[in-house]
Parts: structure tokens; sequence; C-alpha cells
């Protein structure tokens, strides 16, 4: 089975409220096995507009990274992102 990955670009507006977010999330990452591959980090943008945070997810399908996101838990978490961050996230299958 092909794993799941998500892949986000963040600027984060409110740093302190920031931590919220990752707290309430926290949950569903760890309900759905999430392993965080690359969070933070610098950055060598090549090609079109960056952000100043990127993370990448790994879990162990993309069921898996489906069901995080959709999940009561992680849609908490986002309604604080959507308010203290401008970002994209996707989600893709793995080879």
């Amino acid at each position: 089975m092909a794993k799941g990955y998500w892949i986000a670009q963040v600027d984060v507006r409110d740093a302190e409220r920031y931590k919220d977010y990752i707290s309430t999330a926290t949950p569903a990452f760890e309900r759905y096995g999430a392993n965080f591959l690359a969070r933070g980090g610098s950055v060598t943008q090549l090609e079109g507009k960056g952000r100043s945070r990127n993370v990448v997810i790994e879990f162990p399908s993309m069921q898996h990274a489906l069901d995080c996101y959709n999940s009561e838990e992680y849609q908490q978490a986002l309604k604080i992102r959507k308010e203290v961050a401008d970002s994209e996230l996707m989600i893709m299958d793995g080879l």
C-alpha cells in the first residue's frame, strides 16, 4: 500500500497562536500515524513563490492522510491555523 503525504507551505502571522494550532492538531497526527519528515529548517527556493515554513508529513496510507485532515480533531486545529497563518496544503500518494 502506498503511503500518503501532506505537503504544506506556511507563513505564520501569529507565532504564539500557532502554538495553539500545533497542540490542537497533535492528537489527530498521533491517531493517524503521522511521521514528520521535514518541519521548518532552511530552504533554497528555486522556482515560484515560497513560504517561510515548509512541512512534509508521511502517513501509512493515502486514506490515513485524508482521514487525518477530515477528522474532527484536525478540523478544530484548521480553524486556528486559518486565523493565524497563510498556507497551501496538498495531500499526495507516495510511490
